[in-house]
Protein backbone atom coordinates (compact mmCIF):
# COMPACT_ATOMS: atom_id res chain seq x y z
CA UNK A 1 0.00 0.00 0.00
CA UNK A 2 1.31 3.48 -0.72
CA UNK A 3 0.60 6.22 1.62
CA UNK A 4 0.30 9.83 -0.19
CA UNK A 5 1.13 12.87 1.66
CA UNK A 6 0.76 16.43 0.93
CA UNK A 7 3.78 17.14 1.23
CA UNK A 8 6.94 15.64 -0.62
CA UNK A 9 9.34 13.88 1.13
CA UNK A 10 13.01 15.38 0.84
CA UNK A 11 15.77 12.82 1.98
CA UNK A 12 18.87 13.76 4.34
CA UNK A 13 21.13 13.09 1.73
CA UNK A 14 19.39 15.46 -1.09
CA UNK A 15 19.28 18.18 1.93
CA UNK A 16 23.12 18.02 2.45
CA UNK A 17 23.63 18.82 -1.29
CA UNK A 18 21.37 21.62 -1.43
CA UNK A 19 22.74 23.35 1.59
CA UNK A 20 26.44 22.43 0.23
CA UNK A 21 25.67 24.05 -2.80
CA UNK A 22 23.93 27.02 -1.14
CA UNK A 23 26.51 27.80 0.94
CA UNK A 24 29.04 28.31 -1.57
CA UNK A 25 27.24 30.10 -3.95
CA UNK A 26 25.63 32.37 -1.63
CA UNK A 27 27.86 33.52 1.14
CA UNK A 28 26.34 33.64 4.33
CA UNK A 29 23.83 31.17 3.38
CA UNK A 30 22.76 28.84 6.04
CA UNK A 31 20.41 25.64 5.94
CA UNK A 32 18.66 23.82 8.22
CA UNK A 33 16.58 20.71 8.13
CA UNK A 34 14.07 20.09 10.53
CA UNK A 35 10.75 18.01 10.50
CA UNK A 36 11.52 17.53 6.89
CA UNK A 37 11.53 21.46 6.19
CA UNK A 38 14.15 23.33 5.01
CA UNK A 39 14.89 26.87 6.73
CA UNK A 40 17.18 29.52 6.40
CA UNK A 41 18.98 30.49 9.33
CA UNK A 42 19.24 33.87 9.78
CA UNK A 43 23.12 35.71 9.97
CA UNK A 44 23.89 37.13 13.37
CA UNK A 45 24.37 40.32 13.79
CA UNK A 46 26.81 42.44 16.23
CA UNK A 47 25.33 42.25 19.38
CA UNK A 48 23.97 38.36 19.04
CA UNK A 49 27.87 37.85 18.36
CA UNK A 50 28.58 39.64 21.72
CA UNK A 51 26.26 37.41 23.47
CA UNK A 52 28.26 34.06 21.92
CA UNK A 53 31.36 35.96 23.00
CA UNK A 54 30.16 36.44 26.54
CA UNK A 55 29.11 33.11 26.97
CA UNK A 56 32.18 31.58 25.11
CA UNK A 57 34.63 33.46 28.01
CA UNK A 58 32.26 31.68 31.22
CA UNK A 59 32.92 28.51 29.74
CA UNK A 60 36.50 28.98 29.10
CA UNK A 61 36.89 29.97 32.61
CA UNK A 62 34.60 27.45 34.22
CA UNK A 63 34.94 24.47 31.98
CA UNK A 64 38.33 24.93 30.13
CA UNK A 65 38.11 21.10 29.27
CA UNK A 66 35.20 22.31 26.94
CA UNK A 67 34.96 24.35 23.83
CA UNK A 68 31.87 26.44 22.75
CA UNK A 69 31.84 25.59 18.83
CA UNK A 70 30.15 28.19 16.94
CA UNK A 71 27.67 27.69 14.07
CA UNK A 72 28.25 23.71 13.84
CA UNK A 73 25.89 21.83 11.96
CA UNK A 74 24.86 18.69 13.56
CA UNK A 75 22.52 15.18 13.28
CA UNK A 76 19.31 16.06 14.72
CA UNK A 77 16.34 14.62 15.56
CA UNK A 78 15.20 11.14 15.92
CA UNK A 79 17.55 8.76 14.16
CA UNK A 80 19.60 11.76 13.32
CA UNK A 81 17.05 12.45 10.13
CA UNK A 82 17.48 16.24 10.78
CA UNK A 83 20.26 18.74 10.41
CA UNK A 84 20.43 21.91 12.45
CA UNK A 85 22.53 24.59 12.97
CA UNK A 86 22.99 25.99 16.55
CA UNK A 87 24.38 29.05 17.04
CA UNK A 88 27.32 27.40 19.69
CA UNK A 89 27.23 23.91 21.02
CA UNK A 90 28.89 22.76 24.11
CA UNK A 91 31.65 19.95 23.46
CA UNK A 92 34.94 18.96 23.76
CA UNK A 93 37.52 20.82 21.85
CA UNK A 94 38.57 17.97 19.89
CA UNK A 95 35.04 16.64 19.68
CA UNK A 96 34.01 16.88 16.09
CA UNK A 97 37.57 16.98 14.27
CA UNK A 98 37.35 14.79 10.98
CA UNK A 99 33.54 14.94 10.78
CA UNK A 100 32.51 17.08 8.16
CA UNK A 101 29.72 19.77 7.93
CA UNK A 102 27.46 17.48 9.81
CA UNK A 103 28.48 16.05 13.16
CA UNK A 104 26.91 13.56 15.53
CA UNK A 105 25.67 14.84 18.56
CA UNK A 106 27.01 12.04 21.21
CA UNK A 107 29.51 14.52 22.69
CA UNK A 108 27.21 17.92 22.82
CA UNK A 109 26.25 19.12 26.85
CA UNK A 110 24.81 21.81 25.59
CA UNK A 111 23.06 23.99 22.48
CA UNK A 112 22.80 27.48 22.36
CA UNK A 113 20.27 29.52 20.33
CA UNK A 114 20.34 33.52 20.49
CA UNK A 115 16.80 34.90 19.18
CA UNK A 116 17.26 36.85 16.00
CA UNK A 117 14.72 39.39 14.68
CA UNK A 118 13.83 37.87 11.36
CA UNK A 119 9.63 36.70 11.66
CA UNK A 120 9.83 32.84 12.21
CA UNK A 121 12.08 32.94 15.70
CA UNK A 122 8.92 31.97 18.04
CA UNK A 123 8.46 29.29 16.10
CA UNK A 124 12.26 27.74 15.22
CA UNK A 125 13.40 28.95 18.85
CA UNK A 126 10.54 27.87 21.16
CA UNK A 127 9.01 24.86 19.92
CA UNK A 128 10.81 23.10 16.78
CA UNK A 129 14.63 23.41 18.15
CA UNK A 130 14.03 22.19 21.78
CA UNK A 131 11.86 19.29 20.45
CA UNK A 132 14.74 18.04 18.06
CA UNK A 133 17.60 18.70 20.72
CA UNK A 134 15.35 16.30 23.37
CA UNK A 135 15.02 14.26 20.44
CA UNK A 136 18.64 14.14 19.68
CA UNK A 137 19.40 13.73 23.04
CA UNK A 138 21.36 16.87 24.03
CA UNK A 139 20.89 17.11 27.80
CA UNK A 140 20.52 20.61 27.78
CA UNK A 141 19.32 23.47 25.56
CA UNK A 142 19.95 27.51 26.48
CA UNK A 143 17.84 30.03 25.04
CA UNK A 144 19.02 33.20 24.79
CA UNK A 145 15.64 35.36 23.73
CA UNK A 146 16.25 39.00 22.77
CA UNK A 147 12.87 39.69 22.32
CA UNK A 148 11.76 38.88 25.72
CA UNK A 149 15.05 39.49 27.22
CA UNK A 150 14.50 36.03 29.06
CA UNK A 151 16.77 33.18 29.40
CA UNK A 152 15.28 29.94 28.76
CA UNK A 153 16.95 26.64 30.13
CA UNK A 154 15.70 23.27 28.95
CA UNK A 155 16.70 20.17 30.37
CA UNK A 156 16.48 16.46 30.72
CA UNK A 157 15.32 15.38 27.34
CA UNK A 158 13.52 12.20 27.14
CA UNK A 159 13.69 11.53 23.80
CA UNK A 160 10.34 13.17 22.60
CA UNK A 161 10.90 16.73 24.77
CA UNK A 162 12.80 18.46 27.82
CA UNK A 163 10.95 17.83 30.75
CA UNK A 164 12.33 20.65 32.80
CA UNK A 165 12.11 24.41 31.31
CA UNK A 166 13.53 27.35 33.90
CA UNK A 167 13.07 30.42 32.56
CA UNK A 168 14.36 34.01 34.50
CA UNK A 169 14.68 37.53 33.19
CA UNK A 170 17.68 39.52 31.85
CA UNK A 171 19.40 40.32 35.24
CA UNK A 172 18.70 36.91 37.21
CA UNK A 173 21.31 34.21 37.51
CA UNK A 174 20.46 31.27 36.10
CA UNK A 175 21.86 27.59 36.35
CA UNK A 176 23.16 25.84 33.64
CA UNK A 177 22.44 22.05 35.29
CA UNK A 178 24.75 19.17 34.92
CA UNK A 179 26.28 18.06 32.85
CA UNK A 180 27.33 21.76 32.08
CA UNK A 181 27.09 23.20 35.65
CA UNK A 182 27.52 26.58 34.98
CA UNK A 183 25.69 29.47 36.73
CA UNK A 184 25.12 32.56 34.18
CA UNK A 185 24.96 36.12 36.03
CA UNK A 186 22.65 37.66 32.69
CA UNK A 187 22.43 41.40 34.26
CA UNK A 188 25.18 42.30 30.85
CA UNK A 189 22.60 40.55 28.30
CA UNK A 190 20.73 44.02 29.11
CA UNK A 191 23.56 45.58 27.28
CA UNK A 192 22.64 44.04 23.42
CA UNK A 193 19.11 44.23 23.00
CA UNK A 194 17.37 46.61 20.60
Amino acid sequence: MTVMTDRPHMLTEDFEAVARIAARERVGTRLEFIDGVIRSKAMPDGDHQMIIQWLTRICMQYRPELWLHPGQGIKAQEYRAGRAIPDAALAPSGAFVGQGDWVEPGPILMAVEVTSWDSDTRRRDHVEKPRAYAETGIPVYLLIDRAKCEVSVYSQPNGQRYESTHVVAYGKDVELPDPVGITLQTEVLKDWVR
